[in-house]
């Protein structure tokens, strides 16, 4: 699963989604990702254009990722921090695993990678190359497998408390009808001191119930965007006292029907890292001109392999 629709055809229902609760949402989506799409051409808005070129070992990590995997990949971002070697990995709505794949690569043979998804089709993308492709990476056994199961409900998969050091999500925490458990998973499932690494779309303005209702920005993305400083608030809620933006970029709503829809609404691709460090971070930085000079050399863009040097 993953949060762009295509240019084939929207569900049939008239157009607006069926609010009857969480099941008429997972079947919407599981359509759109499972049946609609075909592949990352068939897109409507630039929601699932990657918020920044990602970091060069990550683009080359990607060139041993299997053709069909990156071909069914629709994410809106690149949630894929440096420095993760021998962590334990989760992937949240993994849909066809790219992530999952090059987190494979990053974590090295002793570490874990576990994808979850709940779309079929999108399943038997990531499991069919699994095995082939750590053999690829010269792994005496796989370092990565995927799950079926809904992201508010990893508990209900079998994830238990505390027994992963970082989770990721492309774009799909929006497709969720209860982000709010969705932020308290992520929590409970963290060990102390890790982190949730994710992109995902989000609004300038709390969106009304037309645009909510409407298939296919639903499929795009575009209808369960949190307004931002809603998002803030839960976050905070689940424990994550100091949710940081790590990177931004405007999504463009190119169909001239959709953008009238949407009217003057702003959307952006956001990749966030929320850590789970109760009584550890206040709510807000403490921002007086202070500077740390780190006295080493640091090969990777993303902050997260400063841990190690700390």
């Amino acid at each position: 699963m993953s949060c762009c629709n295509g240019s084939a055809k929207a569900p049939t229902s008239g157009g607006q989604l069926n609010q009857d609760g969480p099941t008429s949402t997972y079947e919407v989506v599981q359509d759109y990702y499972g049946k609609v799409l075909g592949n990352t051409r068939d897109l409507k808005t630039s929601a699932c254009t990657a918020s920044g070129r990602p970091h060069a070992h990550i683009i080359a990590a990607m060139k041993k990722v299997p053709e069909e995997v990156m071909d069914k990949f629709y994410g809106c971002g690149a949630p894929l921090p440096l420095g993760i070697d021998g962590l334990r990995v989760l992937d949240l709505g993994s849909g066809s695993g790219r992530d999952s794949y090059v987190c494979a690569q990053l974590v090295g043979e002793q570490g874990q990678v576990t994808g979850i998804d709940m779309t079929p089709e999108q399943l038997k993308v990531s499991q069919r190359h699994a095995d082939a492709y750590c053999q690829q990476l010269n792994y005496k056994k796989a370092n990565m497998h995927f799950v079926e199961g809904h992201i508010e409900y990893l508990d209900k998969a079998g994830i238990a408390d505390k027994s992963f050091d970082l989770v990721i999500s492309n774009c799909v925490v929006n497709l969720s009808p209860d982000k709010k458990r969705v932020l308290q998973e992520a929590y409970r499932v963290l060990a102390h001191g890790g982190e949730f690494y994710f992109s995902d779309v989000y609004c300038d303005r709390r969106l009304p119930q037309h645009v909510k209702d409407h298939e296919v920005l639903w499929g795009e993305c575009i209808s369960g965007a949190l307004y931002i400083e809603d998002f803030k608030r839960l976050a905070r809620d689940a424990g994550f006292a100091d949710p940081r933006v790590l990177s931004s970029a405007r999504i463009d709503v190119t169909d001239p029907e959709l953008s009238q829809v949407v009217g003057n609404a702003v959307f952006h691709s956001i990749t966030y890292r929320l850590f789970k460090l109760p009584e550890q971070l206040e709510s807000l930085c403490e921002d007086y001109g202070q500077v740390a000079v780190y006295k080493v050399v640091l090969h990777c863009r993303h902050l997260l392999c400063w841990r190690k040097l700390c």
